[in-house]
């Protein structure tokens, strides 16, 4: 055989060898083998024979430990201990809080998906559905949106009443404390359906049942402060707020100011040993009504008097009944016109007993672990299914609105224009919906995913700020008239508070979401730090040894693999027969490769100076998140069912996720500041170029015609969303006008085809046509009749409220709805 034959073999072999990971060990075996023959077989030259055989000595140099470690891995190991940044203590407990899931199979660069899919799907149990039939149903139908909102600014006194002894407040409290007990998708699906009706209802419900008294008693309390609260928490006689919040150091704990000082002082008639606190809180939902008051606060001890060398603390968290002597609570924040309970608390020389401390003495300076660790699960359900939950009445809403609104005799809905927007607002709420029912089946598996609840809390929200700013431009004016009609205008101003409250997305999406992820995710960048701060020198060294080559084989591999899969679009990636969706699995293998590329590039050139750049960190994030999100995708495809008229629905979500995680990815490449390493990345991660695309026309136009229909995957999409058809619900009476359009419009066209155009109809309102063309013969008595019915239902839900002066000024008597007709159906 000829040299480049043989050239052509070895090159061949090597990228075999690294794509499918073959060890440091495997690799020399082969390669020597290799060499072997090519001697025996081959023409090979003196030189480059020689050049081969330095290959091979070098192969075998790495395979001895000894040698290994004294001459490469114990001098990187030097340098790499500066390389580290610094990380304090907040920044490390955030950083192992959770667990790592499927977070970590997109770091590995080949996602292991029957880990994925073999999990089980999430279900409601029958007591849990009942209770989303029953009384969540029920709360719903109680709620008058413009008079909580409006007039009352409050939930009114029954409201209040029905939460609390309905148990809304005591979803994630144990039975055997008198609370629910709910699985965390359970969890969700009760907030989705209250958001779909009443942002307000739904933060209110939403506050006790995440992070907060009641999660941390449960995981951290005491048995005598667990038995003493829990019980009165799911009762509904305590109301909890958790403040941790304030003016100075908004969340960012380690910066408050807000101190405990342990002292002996009088409580209660007597002298003890306890805590002295003075804080300054804000933003604390439930705070004006609460009961009882979790404080996060830094604890110092300068006397000593716990009996321990230590005086600061650090971080603690206190429960605090409202009426201790020296709190100030009761005003109120008023957040984008939506008045939830939302305020300041204050506290001057607050003394309270020790035992006032969640966990008691012992739990003194773990707060901030305790508040993480409680994060990584709250995270995922509360905002990204308030988020959802109104994303999906959005949708219910706006596909019905576009069906029934007409211009030019056209449904609105078929104007191309409206059609590109009404797509995006499908196909984004399919990945949101997709995103929050998988990963609460993950908590209720066991997991606390500490990354994907970053993820999911910046980007539903944010997807839920994308819809309701679609919503409202396909409404127009019905969305910006405020009034007892209008079922967009609340949630659309809710949508900033769930931007900026669990910690602001801006510096969600810059600095958590890859900044946690590339050290808790990665398979090798966390072993490596804990054996370079291992104080045991020697084991260390071996440790970082094996972590160091284990990570140099993995980068080399992915790099291999990005290029492999890049060129051939991923088809001969190794995935499971899924039918349909195969594709987008492979496509997710090969962005998963390059995305570990690029990051151990990144990781290994700029150090501890990537923390600063927050931009590529974020863009970084953005790719994992993608690749997330598009998982997440697939997985509720496979949950559904593999229902095949949902296909569309998952191709455009997969497709927009995709090619967002492609443009990222370009984007970081353009921007890292050593341009050499990026033309060298961009070889591996690019080396046909930017070759995916975004959905097509023709596929927005599939997922726009389900929602312009009373269809299956309509319902699916749609599911949680409170359609009651009853005067006071505007989505149950849109949804009504929108069956009775497929009979209605072909009436109407008749008309216009056999009426209109031949001169028969001259009138230029509908009520007129109808009546000529009855008179004509073109309708029946029973098809006029029909008709009349629809229009006036119609008409209904497209008129806006108007208002007196006096009547705008809050604290006024609501509107009166105008009379509505509710369906015999």
């Amino acid at each position: 055989m000829s040299t480049v034959i043989w050239i052509l073999l070895f090159v061949l072999g090597a990228l075999t060898l690294a794509y499918n990971r073959a060890s440091l060990l495997t690799a020399t075996l082969v390669y020597g083998g290799g060499l072997l023959a090519y001697g025996l077989f081959g023409e090979p030259s003196l030189p480059w024979l020689i050049v081969l055989w330095v290959v091979l000595a070098v192969l075998v140099f790495l395979n001895i430990d000894a040698l290994r470690i004294r001459f490469i891995s114990r001098p990187f190991l030097r340098t790499y201990r500066r390389m580290l940044p610094s990380m304090s203590q907040t920044e490390k407990d955030a950083l192992e809080a959770g667990t790592v899931w499927w977070d970590g199979e997109l770091f590995s660069g080949g996602p292991d998906w029957e880990k994925l899919l073999s999990a089980a799907a999430p279900k409601l149990t029958a007591e849990e559905q009942a209770f989303i039939d029953g009384p969540c149903e029920e709360l719903c139908r109680m709620i008058d949106d413009w008079d909580l909102t409006h007039r009352r600014a409050d939930l009114p006194p029954h409201l209040w009443d029905y939460v609390k002894s309905k148990g809304f407040f005591a979803m994630i409290i144990p039975k055997k404390y008198g609370g629910l007990e709910f699985s965390a998708y359970a969890h969700s699906c009760v907030l989705v359906k209250l958001a779909s009706r009443s942002g307000v209802v739904a933060s209110t419900v939403a506050v006790p049942n995440s992070l907060g008294p009641g999660e941390l008693l449960l995981h951290y309390g005491t048995q005598e402060q667990r038995d003493h609260y829990l019980p009165r928490l799911a009762r509904g006689e305590e109301v909890p707020c958790f403040a941790l919040t304030g003016p100075r150091a908004g969340s960012d704990a380690a910066s408050i100011p807000d101190s405990g000082i342990i002292c002996k002082g009088m409580f209660e008639g007597r002298e003890i040993l306890g805590v002295k606190l003075n804080f300054s809180k804000r933003y604390i939902t439930l705070a004006p009504v609460a009961t009882v008051v979790g404080l996060a606060f830094k604890l110092f001890d300068p006397d000593k008097l716990l009996g321990t060398d230590k005086t600061d603390y650090g971080i603690t968290c206190a429960l605090i009944p409202r009426h201790t002597p020296g709190i100030t609570i009761g005003r109120r924040h008023f957040p984008m016109n939506a008045p939830f309970q939302n305020g300041p608390i204050q506290g001057k020389d607050v003394f309270v007993p020790l035992d006032y401390l969640i966990g008691g003495i012992k739990m003194a300076g773990q707060g901030w672990r305790m508040l993480v660790e409680q994060l990584s699960v709250g995270r995922c359900i509360s905002l990204p299914s308030s988020a959802t939950g109104a994303a999906k009445a959005a949708v219910f809403a706006t596909g019905a609105y576009a069906r029934i609104r007409r211009q030019f005799n056209v449904p609105v809905g078929q104007f191309e224009g409206v059609m590109e927007v009404l797509a995006r607002m499908t196909g984004t709420t399919y990945i949101m919906d997709a995103a929050r029912s998988v990963t609460a089946g993950a908590i209720d598996g066991g997991e606390k995913p500490s990354v994907p609840s970053a993820m999911l809390k910046y980007h539903l929200t944010e997807y839920g700020r994308s819809i309701a700013n679609d919503a409202m431009d396909i409404h127009g004016g019905k969305g910006i008239c405020l009034g007892p009609k209008n079922y967009l205008g609340r949630g659309y101003q809710l949508v900033p508070v769930a931007i900026t409250v669990e910690g602001a997305n801006l510096l969600t999406r810059s600095l958590i979401i890859f900044g946690q992820g590339a050290i808790r995710c990665h398979p090798f960048v966390l072993r490596e730090m804990n054996a370079a701060k291992d104080k045991d020198k020697r084991k260390g060294t071996i440790d970082f040894d094996a972590a160091l080559f284990g990570h140099i084989g993995f980068t080399i591999s992915n790099a291999v693999r990005s290029m492999v899969m890049a060129l051939t679009l991923a088809r001969f990636s190794r995935v499971p027969e899924t039918g349909g969706t195969q594709r987008f699995y492979q496509h997710i293998n090969r962005f998963s490769a390059s995305f570990a590329f690029a990051t151990d590039v990144a990781m290994l050139t700029l150090g501890g100076y990537l923390k600063k750049k927050e931009s590529l960190s974020a863009r970084l994030g953005d790719v994992l998140s993608c690749m997330y999100l598009a998982s997440m995708v697939l997985k509720h495809y496979e949950n559904q069912g593999r229902q095949e008229a949902d296909l569309p629905l998952v191709e455009w979500a997969c497709r927009n996720l995709l090619y967002k995680a492609q443009e990222q990815l370009h984007t970081f490449l353009r921007n890292f500041p050593n341009r050499f390493l990026a033309a060298f990345m961009r070889f591996f991660i690019f080396p046909r170029g930017q070759t995916y695309h975004a959905p097509s026309d023709p596929l927005s136009q599939e997922l726009v015609d389900q929602v312009l229909h009373p269809t299956v995957t309509r319902d699916r999409l749609t599911d949680g969303v409170y359609r009651t058809v009853e005067p006071t619900n505007p989505l149950g009476l849109l949804h009504e006008a929108l069956v009775l359009s497929e009979t209605a419009e072909p009436l109407e066209k008749r008309i216009r085809v056999e009426g209109v155009k031949t001169g028969k109809v001259t009138a230029l309102d509908l009520p007129g046509q109808i009546q000529q063309a009855l008179a004509a013969g073109l309708l029946s008595e029973t098809e006029a009749a029909m008709l009349r019915d629809y229009d006036r239902r119609v008409m209904d839900i497209v008129n806006v409220d108007d208002f007196a002066t006096e009547e705008l000024v809050a604290g006024q008597q609501p509107v009166e709805l105008r009379p509505a007709r509710v369906s015999n159906a």
